[in-house]
């Protein structure tokens, strides 16, 4: 396991970098990012994405399902006197800022690989109940078949944690590797998840189709812009012939970008 899945103060630190550098100038020619705007993170954890938005004059709100995570978003927010509404909750089944109305911008950032097959459709349609009619939804998620697409990050093996594509071995052999490695029950179960709810631009463009959302914008990169802060390479796009090639790209997409919002 990095050092960064461990130091969450550290981890809220580079993903406000990224968000600072990254996604508030792709979101800048959609929305007015200052006083007046609205944003919501689906799956915050401790509310680094939001913070850039916040010190912009945003007022921000983050949910997530770690009460943990939570409690350290408040506590970084605090820190830095800055503000932010957190609340531990079930995105699926509760909306705890409904007193709030609806947002111009939701943001979604390695979350949909998380979200189980059967509970997809259900995902995308609960948005609708957030977003504003002309809001936008901005997610960002690593294409399954890229070399770490299945997070084998987090484990605290050495081992498995730097070997690419393992996570696209058939699911007996995926699990006798964690497990001759000492991989945990938990973080055993926790893989598998991520392989069976594992995401594509093929079905994540499906998904918006069936849900009546409209691509704005999308971009496939080689080098995520996450990777600046965390390795120290410069973010570069997917070369654009290959960007085109359906599934091919997926091995070579370490993020994809999309824009939506509801078809009009």
């Amino acid at each position: 396991m990095q050092n960064r899945h461990i130091d969450r103060k550290r981890y809220f630190d580079e993903l406000a970098k990224t968000s600072e550098e990254f996604y508030i100038d792709y979101l800048k020619p959609y929305k007015n990012i200052g006083p007046g705007c609205k944003v919501l993170e689906i799956g915050c954890g401790e509310g680094g994405n939001l913070l850039p938005f916040a010190q912009a004059g945003c007022k921000v709100a983050g949910l997530d399902l770690a009460e943990g995570k939570i409690d350290n978003a408040r506590k970084f927010f605090a820190t830095l006197e800055t503000e932010g509404e957190f609340a531990c909750a079930d995105f699926l089944k509760t909306n705890p800022f409904e007193k709030d109305g609806l947002f111009d911008i939701i943001l979604i950032h390695d979350v949909i690989e998380h979200i189980e097959p059967e509970e997809k459709d259900a995902f995308f349609e609960r948005l609708k109940m957030y977003l504003k009619p002309d809001g936008i939804i901005f997610f960002a998620f690593p294409a399954w078949q890229m070399p770490f697409g299945g997070h084998q990050q987090i484990c605290r093996s050495k081992v498995c944690s730097k070997v690419p594509f393992m996570h696209v071995l058939p699911v007996f052999m995926y699990k006798t590797w964690l497990k001759l490695f000492g991989e945990q029950k938990d973080k055993i179960d926790e893989l598998l998840s991520i392989k069976r709810s594992r995401m594509t631009p093929e079905k994540f463009e499906k998904l918006c189709a069936r849900h009546g959302y409209e691509i704005k914008d999308r971009i496939f990169w080689f080098f995520s812009p996450h990777y600046k802060t965390k390795f120290n390479l410069t973010p570069h796009r997917l070369w654009k012939p290959l960007a085109h090639m359906p599934y091919l790209r997926n091995w070579f997409t370490t993020s994809c970008f999309y824009l939506i919002e509801e078809s009009k």
